[in-house]
C-alpha cells in the first residue's frame, strides 16, 4: 500500500482509518475533507440539484416545486427543502394570509452554488450517450460473467 492510500491502524480496541490525501486533495485536512464529503452528499443527492435548479429561475411555492420536479414524492421534497434550508442554501418565507402561502427561494449562498452545478449538469448532458454506452457494455460483460 502506498503512502497515499488509506490504512487501518490498530489503536488497542479500535481501528482507525488513516488517510493521506494526495494531489488536489492534499490541501485539505481531515476535518475539511469530512465537511466536503458532507456538502457533496447534500448537494449531490438525487433531488437537491433539481430543487436548486428549479429555484434558480426565482421564488416558488411548494406546489410549484412539486409539479416542476418530475417523480419527486412530497415527503422527499419536504426533506430536501429542509436539508437545503438547514445549510443556508434555501430560504422559506411564510406569509400570514388566508389561505397561508409559503415560498422558497435560493439564498445568496445557494445561488453561488449554481456556478458549480451548471457545468456539471452540462457535462453530464453532453456525455450522456458515451456514458450510457460504457454502462451498457459493463452491464453486458457483468451479465456474461455471472
Amino acid at each position: 500500500m502506498s503512502n497515499d492510500e488509506g490504512q487501518a491502524v490498530s489503536t488497542g480496541e479500535a481501528r482507525v482509518n488513516v488517510l493521506r490525501l494526495s494531489g488536489l486533495c492534499e490541501r485539505w485536512d481531515e476535518r475539511d475533507a469530512d465537511f466536503i464529503r458532507e456538502i457533496l452528499d447534500l448537494v449531490g443527492d438525487k433531488w437537491s440539484m433539481l430543487v436548486i435548479g428549479a429555484l434558480a429561475v426565482g421564488d416558488a411555492r411548494y406546489s410549484d416545486l412539486d409539479t416542476t420536479i418530475p417523480a419527486i414524492s412530497r415527503r422527499m421534497l419536504t426533506l430536501t427543502l429542509k436539508r437545503l434550508q438547514r445549510s443556508g442554501l434555501v430560504d422559506r418565507t411564510a406569509y400570514a394570509e388566508v389561505p397561508p402561502r409559503v415560498e422558497y427561494s435560493l439564498t445568496g449562498l445557494g445561488a453561488s452554488l449554481l456556478s458549480a452545478i451548471e457545468p456539471l449538469a452540462a457535462w453530464s448532458a453532453e456525455r450522456r450517450t458515451e456514458i450510457r454506452r460504457h454502462q451498457d457494455a459493463y452491464d453486458m460483460s457483468a451479465t456474461r460473467s455471472a
